[in-house]
């Protein structure tokens, strides 16, 4: 059973661009790590040591200049002050180096922690958030996320020392000249500013609509990829091609858009700042005609304005940079934003997961009520126990609920009302982790990993040794296929297990199952991908292993559940009827009907084969009820 479909959301509110970065401030200076705070610190004193360096450099390149124009005067003093200034452009430079080294560990780990917490806060995420949405989109949020944090940590070192080498060479400019001077670099500084911040403020919008765009386009593809099969099933790669490229093509119509705008806002940051320096070296060219300044002082007005204009012309391209980070931070920070749904409770209780450390677990449902969406109830006041030891089989059309029972107990979802009880206690007592830890699932569609065979079974219990995977190998008819493929366990699957069969798939998911030792065993048509005579194998394994265990079997196959202690006949959400094989099929009710319209397809289906001079396995209903 599968959810409905949700609402659309609404649209999230654009966060401030000071709440952004007040988010990331905690991952910069974490209370828990007082080395990374001491790195911070070290590039603090560096940064400011650099610019005190950069900013002395035109000053003894003007004190040569001057020296140099008196020949009189040219001796050893000329030649210190230009030892003197190579020996501070380099220390800059060593500062700025030794920066960069020492904030490097700290960008990177700022960047791997504020992804991390993202992933995990997205396995904290109930499953209704993960039907609702494309996992490309949201992986992709995620990547850019990274990749804006360390934007916005790189350029930092370049902003920072820009707006503090602005104000010294103000201040210096001030005290050595006069408040004209001053004044122009200020007033240039502020309007170049004031431009770029509301230049990119509308280019912000148009950016979204790119991100939006591209997200829209991965995941068009990845859902095509994923689903290459039936694609193909249907000769649909036309039209997959086609929504894909409608895709790529509005992206490219945005992305011209904010290559334009960008191209804009460059020549006018360029505009403000090439008037600002004519003025300058005007106002510098009348005062060294009337004597008030010398001609190494005109040199040391150019040479500021051009060490200080070279990065503000470059910061241009930069702070778009930073906005467009602020945007990719914003969406994968909105992540953090999607409520918990399912969360565990403050004190939790704790429950034995392993059945070698506790006997087998009890289940029970009390008037249990729920519906994926509050105005569609899907299960209506569904009551049954199942004891410790005890094999439940619930059985029943489609929609009738029989998957959301299996949700509901492995806690993907919470009841509506009512309770669902592990061991005495409500399911919503548990850490998730602890009580997933007890319960064992084997899905009826199967999704491995793209990896080995062998990881996917010990899946199952990281750090299982080679022989128990083995022997859960053993257990689910699937060792014997797995020695004979030229790399046997290291043999990889494919893209979610494409390269094997759906009844090899199966064998493995049954397979790490069995490893993870579960005390409560849930199997949703564990083999209905398998032929006759393989499923009779491992129905042989599956009734040993659920033997020492509870296990509810979420069954279509009316044929494999007739042991069972006791029968759940669903229907519109209710439980129609209940009790063992015999008993209801002497009630001559649902399951009568459901078990006669199964055995009577198996019969047309051999009478079919005898027909056409071939057989079927006889013994078994071969046709699934959905």
């Amino acid at each position: 059973m599968s959810a409905a479909p949700a609402a659309p959301t609404p649209a999230r509110p654009v966060s401030p661009t000071g709440v952004t970065l007040a988010r990331l401030l905690p991952y910069l200076w974490p209370r828990n790590d007082p080395s990374l705070k001491l790195r911070v610190v070290g590039v603090l004193a560096l940064l400011v040591l650099a610019k005190v360096a950069a900013v002395f450099v035109p000053y003894v390149y003007s004190a040569v200049v001057d020296r140099l124009s008196h020949p009189g005067s040219v001796a050893a003093t000329p030649i210190a002050l230009i030892v003197g200034y190579g020996l501070v452009r380099l220390a800059s430079s060593a500062f700025n180096e030794l920066r960069d080294a020492l904030f490097a560990p700290v960008r990177f780990r700022v960047a791997r922690d504020a992804a991390l917490r993202s992933f995990e806060h997205m396995h904290r995420l109930s499953l209704r958030f993960h039907l609702d949405r494309r996992t490309g989109g949201v992986t992709r949020a995620i990547e850019r996320g990274t990749e804006a944090v360390e934007t916005l940590l790189r350029t930092a070192l370049v902003i920072a020392p820009t707006l503090l080498e602005a104000l010294m060479v103000i201040g210096l400019i001030w005290g050595m000249f006069d408040w004209r001077y001053a004044a122009l670099i200020f007033l240039a500084v502020v309007a170049y500013v004031a431009f770029t911040f509301g230049f990119t403020g509308w280019r912000i919008g148009i950016r979204r609509r790119m991100n939006d765009i591209n997200s829209e386009a991965t995941g068009k593809a990845l859902d095509s990829l994923l689903n290459y099969e039936t694609v193909k099933y249907f000769g649909n790669e036309t039209h997959e091609a086609t929504r894909y490229g409608d895709a790529q093509t509005r992206y490219a119509r945005a992305a011209l858009h904010t290559q334009y705008s960008l191209g804009m806002l460059n020549f006018g940051q360029a505009a403000i700042i090439g008037v600002a320096m004519t003025l300058a070296m005007l106002l510098a060219g009348a005062d060294v005609s009337q004597g008030r300044i010398t001609v190494g002082q005109f040199v040391l007005v150019n040479t500021y304005l051009l060490q200080l204009y070279a990065p503000l012309n470059f910061l241009g391209s930069i702070y778009s940079s930073i906005r467009t980070s602020l945007v990719d931070l914003e969406h994968m920070f909105g992540l953090l934003e999607e409520t918990v749904e399912v969360d565990d409770p403050p004190n939790p209780s704790p429950i034995a997961a392993r059945l070698r450390d506790a006997p087998p677990a009890s289940v029970t449902f009390e008037d249990v009520r729920f519906g994926y969406r509050p105005d569609r109830e899907i299960l209506h006041g569904v009551s049954f126990s199942a004891p410790p030891g005890s094999f439940i089989a619930i059985v029943g059309p489609t929609g009738a609920g029989k998957s959301t029972i299996s949700r509901l107990l492995f806690r993907f979802y919470d009841v509506s009302s009512g309770h669902v009880r592990v061991d005495g206690r409500d399911v919503r007592d548990y850490n998730q982790s602890d009580l997933r830890a007890a319960i064992g699932v084997v899905p009826q569609d199967t999704v491995l990993f793209n990896d080995t065979i062998g990881y996917n079974i010990a899946y199952g219990r990281l750090g299982a040794t080679s022989d128990e995977i083995e022997h859960a190998a053993r257990l689910a008819q699937i060792h014997d296929f797995i020695v004979s493929l030229p790399d046997g366990y290291e043999t990889r699957v494919g893209e979610r297990g494409l390269k094997l069969s759906g009844g090899e798939k199966q064998r493995v998911a049954i397979a790490r199952t069995i490893l993870k030792d579960p005390r409560l065993l849930i199997l949703d048509e564990a083999t209905s991908a398998l032929d006759t005579h393989t499923e009779r194998e491992i129905q042989a394994a599956l009734r040993a292993v659920a033997a020492e265990r509870t296990t509810v079997v979420i069954a279509h196959r009316l044929s494999t559940i007739v042991d069972a202690d006791e029968i759940l006949v669903l229907g519109d959400g209710r439980v129609q009827e209940r009790g063992r094989h015999a008993e209801l099929m002497s009630h001559n009710g649902l399951y009568a009907a459901m078990w006669a319209a199964q055995d009577g397809a198996q019969e047309e289906t051999q009478d079919e084969a005898d027909a056409a001079g071939g057989s079927v396995m006889p013994g078994e209903p071969s046709v699934v009820l959905s």
